[in-house]
């Protein structure tokens, strides 16, 4: 188990400083002219090559490069070159929003997609069909679309939850929850449609399988072979398909967060790539890929769990 961990972690970090560097290059190729962005139009040439001076962006990029990988690996990303703020409390300060809506929406995709997914093998016909559907256009919805329904009719005409704002968990967790729900099942749609055909199908092979047969002939009820045996075995496949949903619920934090007026990290990386904020979008995307690594990891423990021949593969 330790060494299916620590090929996990090292991959992990392998991909991080990957995405980390193809991102900075990436940056480095745009062209813009940064010091110009920050000090308007109507600064002189010698001024914007100060300015340039004083942001090292006149260095060779493999100095640079090398001078922002050093921070990095010490916890410093740095500060933003047109607020003067430092990156790591930006970070802190919208992380905590976009996982809230994020890992809500998750868990609402979770259960949402084991129910459907083992309603639909279960009972099958009109049941499996419209669950097959639904699964279809939740997943042809996209999720600005859904935000904005939910927004318009839940927040503005019946007026159950706030349409626009967030409330910490620390403030209140009941303002919290009522804060993020909208937005986390705007993006929980998509996530559930996938996964819960991912367990259907799954499902289905899995009640075609000799041990099924074999424990219902011992005279277990289905109710128990479902729930202690079936599912567990049915549920590998469905954690890969939630991982890889998991990385588009990031990116749809973006549009949904602009929705709901919520000030998290996707507002934080959109505002930063229309400026050429260098160092707030490159710690965005080394703290968004990170979080998608953690994420991961603690899947693959679990489906190292469920399924020990993953542990040795």
């Amino acid at each position: 188990m330790l060494v299916f961990l620590f090929r996990r972690i090292a991959a992990g970090v392998v991909l991080v400083v990957v995405v980390a560097t193809a991102t900075f290059l990436l940056l480095s190729l745009t062209g813009t002219d940064v010091a110009r962005n920050i000090l308007g139009e109507t600064a002189s040439p010698a001024q914007v090559s100060a300015k340039a001076h004083e942001l090292g962006l006149d260095e060779p990029l493999v100095v640079r490069y090398g001078h922002w990988i050093d921070r990095a690996v010490h916890g410093d990303l740095g500060q933003s070159w047109f607020t003067g703020d430092s990156v790591n409390q930006s970070l802190a300060n919208t992380l905590p929003i976009t996982l809230s809506i994020v890992l809500v929406g998750m868990l609402i995709a979770l259960v949402l997609s084991i129910a459907l997914g083992t309603v639909a093998a279960l009972r099958g016909g009109w049941v499996d069909r419209v669950v097959q559907f639904a699964a279809v256009l939740g997943t042809a919805i996209p999720s600005f679309l859904i935000a904005l329904v939910l927004a318009v009719v839940m927040a503005v005409q019946l007026r159950l939850l706030p349409a626009t704002g967030y409330v910490a968990l620390g403030t209140s967790v009941s303002g919290w929850l009522q804060s993020v729900i909208l937005p986390a099942v705007a993006l929980a749609v998509a996530a559930t449609a996938a996964t819960a055909m991912q367990v259907r199908g799954a499902l289905i092979d899995v009640l075609r399988a000799d041990f099924v047969r074999t424990l219902r002939s011992r005279g277990l009820n289905t109710r128990s072979v479902v729930y202690r045996h079936a599912l567990r075995n049915a549920a590998p496949p469905a954690l890969t398909v939630l991982a890889l949903q998991f990385i588009g619920l990031i990116g749809g934090a973006v549009v949904v967060e602009k929705v709901f007026g919520l000030p998290g990290i996707g507002t934080l990386a959109n505002s930063a790539a229309v400026r050429g904020d260098a160092p707030v979008l490159l710690g965005t995307v080394v703290v968004t890929v990170t979080v998608v690594v953690a994420v991961n990891l603690l899947l693959d423990i679990a489906y190292g769990w469920l399924n020990p021949k993953v542990r040795v593969s």
